[in-house]
């Protein structure tokens, strides 16, 4: 369990699920991803696995790969977790959002408190959602839209939640990220620099509830304009579980 103080608190399970044949039919390639070497992609995702079980010590979950979901083993997409409680999300396109009946079920075996989106003009993929350890900063992506973004807000009150605007195909995630305590690592490319303007200008590390760390690093690129608050309350405690 995160305790106040901790920032980003400890992780203590990661929940992985296995790669399925037909992500390299042409759904990842649908989905903006790269041209798959299945056999390359499956031995990987095994090294992941065991790097999470033997080098950090996380109690490993795994899902088995599933035909009909080919983009299920993009898990961080299905849920928003911290501390006790797990939103399960609704991930924009329709065909995925079967993927998250295998998390909700093992998120609740964990004895996580499980929260639901029930709007259904509501759309939020979980990699448009990026914890800082104080607060929370949502993309408003093709991939998730306001309402999705307020429903974080609503079920995290205890935290800050702010919007950033973020120009398809990319998700937040993909323009930055937790380096550790205090520190987001972002794009040094001009697209990452125009999309969080941290220096000088009105970005997202002005509007965090307290100070961050930005560094700035090569290759992760999206666009983004500005950053809007959605709630303004400060955020003591750290995460719990990793997905």
């Amino acid at each position: 369990m995160g305790t106040p103080g901790e920032g980003l608190g400890r992780c203590s399970h990661a929940l992985i699920r296995g790669v399925p044949e037909s992500l390299a039919s042409g759904e990842g390639a649908g989905a903006g991803l790269p041209a798959l070497d299945l056999a390359k992609a499956q031995r990987e995702h095994g090294v992941l696995g065991g790097k999470l079980r033997q080098r950090l010590g996380l109690q490993l979950l795994e899902l088995p790969p599933e035909e009909s979901l080919p983009l299920g083993p993009l898990l961080g997409d299905t849920a928003v977790i911290q501390g006790d409680t797990a939103l399960i999300t609704r991930p924009w396109s329709p065909a995925r959002r079967p993927e998250v009946d295998g998390v909700r079920k093992a998120l609740q075996d964990l004895g996580l408190r499980i929260v639901e989106m029930g709007d259904e003009n509501a759309t939020l993929d979980g990699t448009d959602v990026l914890f800082t350890g104080r607060e929370f900063f949502v993309g408003l992506s093709k991939w998730t839209n306001h309402r999705g973004a307020e429903i974080v807000a609503d079920t995290f009150r205890d935290f800050a939640v702010s919007t950033v605007p973020v120009s398809s195909p990319s998700h937040l995630r993909g323009l930055c990220g937790m380096g550790g305590p205090r520190t987001v690592v972002a794009g040094s490319s001009e697209a990452a620099q125009k999309a969080v303007r941290v220096r000088g200008g009105a970005g997202v590390g002005q509007v965090g509830v307290r100070p961050q760390k930005w560094v700035w690093l090569p290759a992760l690129e999206a666009e983004s304009r500005e950053v809007q608050r959605i709630n303004s309350k400060p955020c003591p405690h750290g995460a719990d579980y990793l997905v």
